[in-house]
């Protein structure tokens, strides 16, 4: 059993760092689950989801482009939403890992499935958590936070925005934990990152996704009611919805032990 992290150089400009989390036993591994995490994040967000999943599965955590370990970018690089997809496709080929279980928080369930529609091959079954299937909303938003951290940094944006983002249910050292995982992110990340966020909507992509699709929620979601949440999630054939009480929108953070449970069994029900 072990616990490995790895660069891998997914283009010019950007080296991935991935956790590899691997308490398998050989004769009784499943295939790996990839989980991809949010905003101003890293693969330390699925910190605790990892004991759920890694006595089966291998569990590979990437800092996505810009993020945690992996290569910052400057504030004027150009993120585009496909070729986030394109990383991790590239990380995948260098771990030579053909077909994967998917888990994704926030925008990083939203890549996820960006990734089922458009690899369909490589993607066994979906789990989006807490995740918005647009983000064109964040064109009011996403000018001002851009602002406020140029201004002021990362940190004081965080600690503003906490509360909408985790809700009211969580003790305050569990909130400065996830504050100073996220007041890590370079600002010259998160202006570039800011600026690709209103463009992304995986909206027409749904219906083309044929992997299966667990979708899970909060009755108090901060990025749309249960309903809105409803209506795109019924657009993916046979996916299933899940609905947690609470008012966090980032419900992966916030139960994350609920919600590996659920994707876990989801997962084996169907992989």
């Amino acid at each position: 059993m072990s616990q490995d992290f790895t660069k891998i150089r997914v283009s010019d400009d950007c080296e991935l760092a991935v956790r590899l989390d691997d308490y398998t036993h050989a004769w009784d591994a499943r295939p790996p689950v990839v989980m991809l995490h949010g905003l101003a994040e890293s693969g330390e967000a699925f910190k605790r989801w990892v004991p759920h999943f890694a006595d089966r599965h291998l569990v590979v955590r990437p800092d996505l482009r810009g993020y945690g370990d992996s290569t910052p970018m400057r504030g004027d690089f150009t993120y585009r939403f496909a070729g986030l997809g394109e990383d991790i496709i590239r990380m995948l080929d260098a771990l030579k890992l053909e077909r994967v279980f998917l888990v994704g928080g926030k925008i990083g369930g939203t890549l996820a499935l960006h990734l089922a529609a458009h690899y369909p091959d490589r993607v066994i079954a979906v789990a989006a958590v807490g995740t918005p299937a647009s983000l064109t909303s964040f064109d009011q938003r996403a000018p001002g936070w851009r602002k406020q951290i140029a201004a002021g940094g990362v940190e004081p944006w965080v600690r503003e925005t906490t509360q909408g983002r985790l809700g009211t249910s969580l003790p305050q050292p569990a909130l400065d934990w996830w504050i100073a995982l996220m007041s890590k992110t370079k600002a010259s990340t998160l202006e570039a990152f800011l600026q690709m966020v209103p463009t992304v909507d995986v909206t027409p992509d749904l219906p083309r996704i044929t992997s299966p699709t667990v979708v899970i929620t909060t009755t108090g979601s901060g990025l749309g009611s249960v309903d809105s949440v409803k209506a795109w999630q019924e657009t993916i054939k046979g996916s299933t919805l899940e609905v947690l009480p609470g008012d966090s929108y980032h419900v992966a953070a916030t139960d994350p032990d609920v919600c590996a449970r659920i994707v876990r069994a989801y997962f084996d029900k169907v992989g």
